[in-house]
This record gives structure tokens, C-alpha cells and sequence, in this order.
């Protein structure tokens, strides 16, 4: 189809600076953009229906960004952060039983106290307001689906995805041609895995000599729970059972306001056992002797689940290109073993926007932020990063118990000589994709069915995350060959896609002529699993038409 000849021209509006994400960077660099300059354009899109529509999150936040953003937040009323952690455990789990480890063995950046527990989406919905408060144009249900180039190859904007096709490509009776957003410069602040990032790291090589991306999924539930069985402020961890010691992943548990608990398990996506279901394991694990109380006589109330940005410092990519730059979790700031990363999107947000008020003060415009790439590294963000480096990849090589050992020393000892490690960096090696095994090598897993109490199935879950998709509109999960689908993700990985996806997307479903693979895309929640576990990369998540997915409310 040419857009010349066949598609309206788009309409376009011009800003100072363009925000793709209305997550805590994109909001950040927003808000400090504006205390630097209140006279600048700032636009923040955002593809929930709401800001905070798509947040996901444990969340134990580190303050250390909102401390520095909005310097007096304590002393203001109807501020999100309302459970400071007041205990920490960390259990390691058996079948049957569990070992609490001594906080005084644990490294001193482990230590949650002085953190909150919170709900991100509430954060964000905070942050949107003093973003608003100081005339950022924050537009939700618009999707960034399109990055915009001038001739030299520069970012000057972003296209917004057209709304009204029909599930056959046609154009419907409602069809609207997409805005185009231009700016000066391009801050790109969709989370993990998003789908302009993917384009501009490729298009600019922005991975270049760097080590592969690394992912896991994290799955939620937020339960009401008995009032005798709630202790306000208690965040507890835990790895081990239901896992084996050669996959990677662990649980919270995180007390909050109003009887209520955060109940995640996160799995690392570079699993070689293609019978595994994440989804199931997170059930499972609620069953354990020392999970399973907290939750007895208590009620689900929603339901979510998230890839997560796992390679850290080896695998950040190059952040600027010219015209923008990567921020937050489409960089990859999260502190795997702290199973944070809030606090350090918020700081690379800030820091992004000192660059770009810079910048645009000294006349430049569309040029490549050097110094930003330049400087995370000697930042917050990098100092906290470097010391954990080698924890995911040890844990990789080495096994739960040998990884988590050598991890927690290696931690030490970087606390200690300020990010100097006998040890090196370690690298990851491969892409989560690649870390795959046949199905031949291994035996399928019997998961239990769900007791509808304690366990549930992931329809029942999907409901609780109140997505929604319009039915008749294209699919936004795209099969590039689905003769390769069939005869490697069904024949040589057993169809391994029907278990990875925590939203029951994906089916394998018999016919006379053979398999057929059918994608539910009503139920995606945009987690971006099978982006990332394809074992061949055949599946690419775009962005549904704006608004669209799940709509979280305390997530």
C-alpha cells in the first residue's frame, strides 16, 4: 500500500520534546524538563487507556528518585507511597519446607528498609498529575506505532498508530489516519521489550558489541487477605521449589495497605525446558507450606504479568541516536537481584531530560545526546548497576544454588572495593530465544489443575486483568513464516507457545489437515513473553490500536 497514493496525509503537531511511555521515566524526564524550562513543549503518549492502565510492578520502590525529582513529596497528602518496609525475610524453599537466610548474611543493597511498598500504577498515576500540573500534554490511548526520520536519518517524531481498520486490513467506517508528533528530540520510555526501542536499537545498532538483552516474566496477583494473617509492611523473597535448580526465578510476597497482598513470581526467560509453564509454576508455588497460609480464607482480586529487562550492565545498550534516546526500562536499568527498577527509570529520565533542556538551550536540535550516553554509567543508575552485575549471569552458568552463592559474595565484594570484583564482568552468553532445548530432551510436566481457591487457570486470570481488544481488528501478534511456526515452535518445542504465554494467547488446535496455530489476541496483556521466547523470533508484538489491553487498577 503506498501512503502517497492511498493513505491521507497525516496531521501533525510540533512539540519541544516528544515522550513515548507514561511510565516512571517517560513521567520523570517530563516533569524535570519542565523544572528546568516551564516554557517547553513536552508531549508524554501513552498506549493504556489511562496512565497507570498498564503499569506492572511488584513493588518495592527505592525513593532515592522521587527524592531527587520532588524534593518535598513527604511533607504532601495524597502522596502513593503509604507502607514503608518494616521486615525483611528472604526464605529459601524445598518441597516441603523452607530455610529463612540471616539478614546479616545478606549484602547491604539487598536491605529494604527505608523502601516503600507500593502500587507503581498508583505512582504513575501520581506522577501523571504534577506532570499535567506543570503543562506537560499527557495523551493517553495513543499508541507510538511508527518512529518518524528526516532525510539525513535523524528521529524528528513519532507516528501515532491509525485507528479503525478492520481485521482484514481494510479501512472501516471509523477509520482515522494516525498523528504524527514531532520534536526536537525523542525520548523513548516504553518498559521492556518496546516495540519502537526494538526498531531503533536495530536501525541504529545501538547493541553493538554489547552482551545479549536478557528477560524474564513476572506474573502478579494483588490479594485481599484475612486481617489475623496481614503484617503491614513485611516484604519476603524467596527462591527454590517449585523450580529446579537449574532455572532461575523467585517469588515476593509484599504486605500493603488495607489487608492486601502483592503475590508475584518472576521466571527468567532463559529456560531450556520448553515444557515449563511459567504460569502454572507461579500457582504451584502458592501451594507451598509457607505460602499457602498467608492466602487461605482471602480473595483474588487482580491478576497481571510483565517481561522484565534482566542483562543489566553487560547489556544496556548504546542510549542515544540521533534525535533521542532510550530511557528507562527500554534501556534496561533493572536491578535484577533487588528485582527493582523504578527508582533507576526515574533517574535516567531525569538525567535524559538535563541533557535534552541542554541541548535544545544551546539551539541544537534532532542531533545524537552524546553526553547522556556518556554519562549513566559514572550516574546513580550505573553505580548501582555494576555492583550487581555478575549476579544474573552466575546464577545462568552456575545453578540456584552455586549462582545465588558465588552471586551474593560477588555483591560483597563490589560493596566493598566500590564496584571492583575479582570476577571480572561475566557474560551472558546467549539470547534467551537461543537457550531453548528440543522437546525430545525433555520429559512434559503434569501440573495439578486449579482448585478455583487458591489456584486458578489463566482465563479465569485474564479476566481479572480487564483486557480488552477489539475483536475486529488486525492481530497484533505477527507470525512471520507459519510454515516455520509449525515445524519448530510445534514440531521440535512441543508447542511450546500454549505454555509460555500466561493469557492463554496461543493454541495449538487439531484439524483434519493437521495442526492449526490460532492467536487469541483479545487476551494478550502485552507482556511480551513470546517477543522475547520464540525460539526462531517469529513472533513480533506490535502495539494494538491505542487504549487497548489490560487496564490495571493497583497493579
Amino acid at each position: 500500500m503506498s501512503e502517497t497514493t492511498e493513505l491521507p496525509e497525516r496531521e501533525s503537531m510540533e512539540f519541544d520534546v516528544v515522550i513515548v511511555g507514561g511510565g516512571p521515566s517517560g513521567l520523570s524526564a517530563a516533569i524535570r524538563l519542565k523544572q528546568i524550562n516551564p516554557e517547553l513543549s513536552v508531549v508524554v503518549l501513552e498506549k493504556g487507556g489511562e496512565i497507570g492502565a498498564h503499569i506492572l510492578s511488584g513493588a518495592v520502590v527505592d525513593p532515592i528518585g522521587v527524592d531527587k525529582l520532588l524534593p518535598g513529596w513527604r511533607e504532601e497528602e495524597g502522596h502513593p507511597f503509604k507502607t514503608p518496609v518494616t521486615a525483611d525475610h528472604f526464605l529459601v524453599l524445598g518441597h516441603s519446607g523452607s530455610i529463612r537466610l540471616p539478614n546479616f548474611a545478606m549484602p547491604p543493597l539487598m536491605n529494604n528498609h527505608g523502601n516503600f511498598i507500593v502500587s507503581l500504577g498508583n505512582v504513575c498515576r501520581w506522577l501523571g498529575t504534577k506532570a499535567e500540573e506543570l503543562g506537560v500534554e499527557i495523551y493517553p490511548g495513543f499508541a507510538g506505532s511508527e518512529v518518524l526520520y528526516d532525510d539525513k536519518g535523524a528521529v524528528i517524531g513519532v507516528a501515532t498508530g491509525d485507528m479503525g481498520i478492520e481485521k482484514d486490513g481494510s479501512h472501516g467506517p471509523a477509520y482515522t489516519r494516525g498523528m504524527a508528533l514531532l520534536g526536537k528530540y525523542v525520548l523513548i520510555a516504553e518498559g521492556a521489550r518496546g516495540s519502537l526501542a526494538k526498531q531503533l536499537i536495530h536501525t541504529f545498532k545501538l547493541d553493538e558489541g554489547k552482551e545479549p538483552a536478557k528477560y524474564g516474566i513476572g506474573l502478579k496477583e494483588l490479594w485481599q487477605v484475612d486481617p489475623a494473617k496481614h503484617k503491614l509492611g513485611l516484604v519476603q523473597h524467596t527462591f527454590g521449589w517449585p523450580l529446579d535448580m537449574k532455572t532461575g526465578g523467585g517469588s515476593f510476597l509484599y504486605h500493603l495497605e488495607d489487608n492486601t497482598v502483592a503475590v508475584g513470581f518472576v521466571m527468567h526467560l532463559n529456560y531450556k525446558n520448553p515444557y515449563l509453564s511459567p504460569f502454572e509454576e507461579f500457582q504451584r508455588f502458592k501451594t507451598h507450606p509457607a505460602i499457602r497460609g498467608t492466602f487461605e480464607g482471602g480473595k483474588r482480586l487482580s491478576y497481571g504479568a510483565r517481561a522484565i529487562t534482566e542483562g543489566g550492565w553487560q547489556s544496556v545498550p548504546k542510549l542515544s541516536f540521533p534525535g533521542g534516546a532510550l530511557i528507562g526500562c527500554s534501556a534496561g536499568f533493572v536491578n535484577v537481584p533487588r528485582i527493582k527498577g523504578s527508582h533507576n527509570a526515574m533517574l535516567s529520565g531525569m538525567l535524559a531530560a538535563e541533557h535534552v533542556a541542554e541541548a535544545i538551550a544551546a539551539g541544537r536540535a534532532n542531533d545524537e545526546l552524546v553526553a547522556y550516553e556518556n554519562a549513566w554509567r559514572s550516574s546513580e543508575i550505573g553505580k548501582d548497576l555494576k555492583r550487581v552485575r555478575n549476579v544474573k549471569p552466575m546464577w545462568s552458568k552456575l545453578g540456584t544454588i552455586g549462582g545465588v552463592m558465588l552471586g551474593g559474595l560477588d555483591m560483597w565484594l563490589n560493596t566493598i572495593f566500590g564496584g571492583w570484583s575479582p570476577f571480572g564482568t561475566w557474560k551472558h552468553g546467549k539470547t534467551d530465544a537461543a537457550s531453548l532445548e528440543p522437546a525430545s530432551k525433555h520429559a512434559p510436566i503434569a501440573y495439578p489443575k486449579p482448585d478455583g481457591v487458591l489456584t486458578f487457570d489463566r482465563l479465569s486470570s485474564v479476566f481479572l486483568s480487564n483486557t480488552n481488544h477489539e475483536e475486529n481488528e488486525p492481530v497484533h501478534l505477527i507470525v512471520k513464516d507459519s510454515a516455520l511456526q509449525k515445524t519448530s515452535e510445534h514440531d521440535v518445542y512441543a508447542g511450546l507457545s500454549t505454555r509460555y504465554c500466561p493469557a492463554g494467547v496461543y493454541e495449538w488446535v487439531e484439524e483434519p489437515t493437521g495442526p492449526k496455530f490460532v492467536i487469541n489476541a483479545q487476551n494478550c496483556v502485552h507482556c511480551k513473553t513470546c517477543d522475547i521466547k520464540d525460539p526462531n523470533q517469529n513472533i513480533n508484538w506490535v502495539p494494538p490500536q491505542g487504549g487497548e489491553g489490560p487496564v490495571y487498577t493497583s497493579m
